[in-house]
């Protein structure tokens, strides 16, 4: 879980400078539909709509926002929806701190990157979530790297979505930060498959690819017997900690909030946690596992240690050995199953527990279940 070796063996930078390459989280549109209530104007693909998810991003300190397919037309990038200002949410993004993500093709992208990444990058925009790629034949392979190198003239990030795993250009080209390559919580929409097994198994298997998006971030949790695939308002199978444990688990340098401002806001203690993590890390300790079973890892940045266990539908007890810390004792901000998780995926209880290095702890893991920590030296 700790193995780097794809990027490690990959071509050196072939940027002089890229400082300006910002990991960080990022309030995403499309999984939950554009589906906010509570407003006074009509949700949607609209400026308005993109005014709150920027204000949403800035008042829980998100680096980005995407505004995912739709703003534009699939096949003409300059081709902007009528009823959006772009100039007007970007610039609003830039008075919150909050910078702008833009979806495209694939397609639009390799027959426009000359032009559209002259345009967008003057208007201020981040980067490009390029979707569709489908395939890994060498004119795709080839089309990456081209890709990412314009996009570096112009100081453009790429998240590369609907794409094979990554196999090292993320070191060769800096500014290309994020990769699906997985089956990621968007299954939910249409889908009805294991995803519990699935996700105790990716760490073990996708991650030694590379960065890993996978997207979590679901605040309609359920069991196994109360899911059922709904495009608008998407649930996903396990536990509420299950998906707060997945943001420590899965290395995603631009990791997605995944469901709706309005239902973070509602849930606020769970999203303040998720809004902490990191997205990069300087250093990895995998603490158990087992492939398709249950994992748990232990990761740090600067001084602060996350640690993040998750099963599958069988609920267990591990123990987590923290002789990881640096000697001293430590706050730990527990958030674990609620005893009735098992019937409410929802149920969690949250906790401020005293650690020491050295200390053994026995946790429970509900069916789907998950436990997640922030610890921090007192």
């Amino acid at each position: 879980m700790n193995n780097d070796i794809v990027q490690k063996l990959a071509s050196p930078p072939k940027l002089a400078d890229y400082s300006w390459v910002k990991a960080g989280q990022v309030a995403w549109d499309w999984w939950n539909h554009w589906n906010i209530t509570g407003v006074d104007f009509h949700a949607g693909l609209n400026t308005e709509t993109y005014k709150y998810y920027i204000d949403f991003a800035a008042a829980n300190k998100l680096a980005y926002i995407i505004m995912d397919g739709g703003w534009s037309d699939e096949l003409d990038l300059l081709k902007v929806k009528p009823d959006l200002n772009l100039q007007q949410i970007i610039d609003y993004g830039k008075q919150k701190n909050v910078g702008v993500i833009l979806w495209a093709t694939w397609y639009a992208v390799a027959h426009q990157m000359d032009t559209a990444f002259a345009v967008y990058s003057k208007m201020g925009v981040k980067g490009f979530k390029i979707d569709f790629f489908d395939r890994d034949d060498a004119k795709v392979v080839a089309s990456t790297y081209a890709i990412a190198k314009k996009a570096a003239e112009y100081k453009l990030m790429m998240d590369y979505h609907g794409i094979y795993k990554p196999t090292g250009i993320q070191r060769t080209y800096p500014n290309v930060i994020g990769f699906e390559g997985v089956k990621g919580l968007e299954n939910f929409k249409w889908a009805n498959e294991d995803q519990p097994q699935y996700t105790t198994s990716i760490p073990f298997i996708r991650m030694m690819a590379g960065p890993m998006d996978y997207t979590p971030g679901a605040m309609r949790n359920t069991t196994q017997a109360d899911f059922r695939p709904i495009n608008n308002n998407p649930m996903a199978k396990g536990t509420r900690c299950n998906q707060l444990a997945e943001y420590v688990v899965f290395y995603a340098p631009l990791q997605m909030l995944s469901d709706n401002p309005t239902i973070y806001g509602k849930n606020q203690e769970c999203t303040d946690f998720i809004a902490k993590v990191p997205t990069t890390w300087d250093e990895t300790v995998p603490l158990d596992g087992k492939v398709a079973e249950y994992v748990a890892v232990a990761r740090r940045k600067g001084n602060d240690w996350f640690v993040g266990a998750m099963a599958n539908w069988n609920e267990r007890n591990i123990t987590l050995d923290f002789s990881f810390l640096p000697a001293g004792k430590y706050t730990a901000e527990v958030f674990k199953d609620g005893v009735n998780a098992d019937r409410n995926a929802t149920d969690y209880k949250k906790e401020m527990i005293t650690i020491s290095s050295g200390d053994k702890i026995n946790i429970h893991l509900a069916p789907g279940g998950g436990w997640a920590a922030r610890i921090n030296k007192q």
